[in-house]
């Protein structure tokens, strides 16, 4: 789907009253995360700005690529990552960005495990024959050693989820797009 599709989905699942949901969202857990979500995902696409180490490097794609990025509506680090890697997408007409649901057909995910978990969002960048240049996700590394160190530390949840907020707002994106940038550079100088 494009990110359209995706909005579409996210905003009507957002919508549905919790009795009407499917698994997970029938969750009243999953589906205030969903809302919590929308609002964080469009706050990002209104305020979010591509750096110009970014935008540099996707001025290098001079072949077609197609980016799949595999997400959730209920997932907080997809709220943050999605709108960069859309608007990102949107700078150079030789990208084309498609979403897929984690939790639904094709369940591409299974090829794209990280440590095998099924963590998401996770960025495929495909060529035109349908290769992998690269994959990225679940999130970016310093959070990725904030999260790992609050959970050495036997940090409760809620601050876990709390102090990854924070960061993201913190960051305002900035590690995400320097980490795209490095691997938009290493796919098109292979």
């Amino acid at each position: 789907m494009d990110f359209k599709q995706y909005q579409s989905y996210f905003e009507t699942i957002k919508n549905t009253p919790l009795e009407q949901q499917n698994a997970p969202y029938d969750n009243p857990d999953y589906l205030n995360y969903t809302k919590l979500n929308w609002s964080r995902m469009n706050r990002w696409l209104k305020t979010g700005e591509i750096t110009e180490e970014l935008r540099n490097a996707l001025q290098q794609i001079y072949e077609p690529q197609q980016w799949i990025v595999i997400t959730e509506p209920w997932c907080g680090d997809a709220a943050h990552i999605t709108p960069f890697l859309e608007l990102a997408g949107r700078e150079n007409p030789l990208v084309s960005v498609s979403y897929e649901l984690r939790d639904s057909a094709p369940h591409r995910i299974e090829n794209y495990r990280t440590n095998g978990t099924l963590s998401i969002p996770k960025l495929i960048i495909k060529d035109e024959h349908d290769e992998d240049l690269n994959v990225w996700g679940p999130r970016p590394l310093e959070c990725v050693k904030l999260f790992e160190r609050l959970k050495a530390e036997n940090a409760e949840a809620d601050k876990i989820k709390e102090e990854i907020q924070q960061w993201y707002n913190s960051n305002k994106g900035l590690e995400i797009q320097k980490e795209l940038a490095a691997l938009i550079r290493e796919a098109v100088s292979a």
